[in-house]
């Protein structure tokens, strides 16, 4: 029995907006704790994890539906896919954060680095004074969203073509 044509892009979206939601929690989850002013990474870091391995587990599961077939192309359009997809879920509410939500967050998040970096001795306040203007540019919610939407496509080409490139397996 042959196995059904698959649309990559149709196959991957509910992979995008999963993955999206799973950034959606640990961000609330960051918030509600007070982990983002504090400046604490590491529930980023299992997002950082969960990225390429959704993309791995995406596209082998796509070989698999297309009964163990996969070119290069496909693996390459179900990581963009869910990449973006998951990328445009996260800018939906983080600008719903920014401007409904807690609109000063973004600037008490910004005081709060800075006030750290006084504390450290690290860093002289003329260098404290520059970071905080480079910082204000990007804090802007659309800015700070455009380049999260254009960082996920770049690692979601780079995941998808890894994948892509090991579980390749053209129709024989």
């Amino acid at each position: 029995m042959e196995p059904q044509q698959l649309s990559p892009g149709k196959f991957a979206r509910n992979y995008g907006v999963i993955l999206g939601i799973i950034l959606i929690l640990i961000a609330v989850i960051m918030y509600v704790t007070g982990m983002q002013l504090e400046g604490v990474q590491w529930p980023m870091y299992i997002y950082y994890v969960i990225f390429p391995v959704s993309i791995f587990y995406a596209i082998s599961q796509y070989k698999k539906a297309q009964g163990n077939v996969l070119s290069l192309g496909e693996a390459i359009k179900i990581g963009l896919v869910i990449a973006v997809i998951s990328a445009l879920v996260y800018a939906v509410y983080n600008l719903l954060f920014n401007y409904v939500i807690d609109p000063e967050f973004t600037k008490e998040a910004v005081k709060a680095e800075l006030d750290r970096m006084l504390e450290s001795g690290k860093m002289t306040e003329e260098m404290i004074e520059q970071t905080a203007k480079i910082r204000e540019i990007f804090t802007n919610p659309f800015v700070g969203t455009t380049i999260w939407i254009a960082l996920s496509a770049i690692f979601g080409l780079i995941y998808s073509l890894i994948a892509g490139l090991i579980m390749k397996r053209e129709q024989q």
